[in-house]
């Protein structure tokens, strides 16, 4: 995750302006949602760049693995959505996407006229396989130890409970 940096920490700096005028209240949590969004950016960035020779964005690999991950290798394009908590366009997007690459396919719901499901390919069970491979050498190697990231994961979760999500 290393990139070219700054001589000086752009979130203290931001942090310190918002003391300066008279925000100081707020000052602490605008450094943390900014340091969220900061560190949100970095791991796209590393994770976009590892999956860029496979064809993939992060959004497409989760698809994948979402459906890899699914008992038949299938989902309602809806539920996909759900699941990923992402907007229907960007579902379609997506699976467009993948379709057109040969790594999922539509196909009507057995049961349901009304309902489209996308279904992962063997080839695109078997790139998103490789792509892990490649991904997990990045999840593998963050700057924190193991009891950090647990404790980052809690502290993370109970913002995202806050927000609405279902946090175990």
């Amino acid at each position: 995750m290393s990139r070219p940096s700054l001589p000086f920490d752009l979130i203290a700096e931001a942090r310190r302006q918002w003391v300066s005028h008279g925000w100081a209240g707020a000052a602490d949590g605008m450094a943390v949602v900014t340091s969220v969004m900061r560190v949100q950016q970095l791991l796209l960035g590393e994770l976009d760049d590892v999956l860029r020779p496979f064809g993939l964005t992060f959004a497409r690999y989760e698809v994948l693995m979402l459906l890899h991950f699914s008992r038949q290798g299938e989902l309602p394009l809806g539920k996909i959505g759900g699941r990923l908590q992402v907007a229907p366009g960007a579902v379609t997007n997506a699976v467009d996407r993948l379709e057109d690459d040969g790594l999922v396919r539509r196909q009507p719901h057995p049961t349901d006229g009304r309902t489209t499901l996308a279904a992962i390919t063997a080839r695109g069970r078997s790139r998103a396989l490789t792509a892990t491979e490649q991904l997990n050498a990045v999840f593998a190697d963050l700057t924190l130890t193991t009891t950090e990231q647990h404790r980052l994961v809690s502290l993370l979760g109970r913002l995202r409970a806050g927000g609405g999500d279902s946090v175990a």
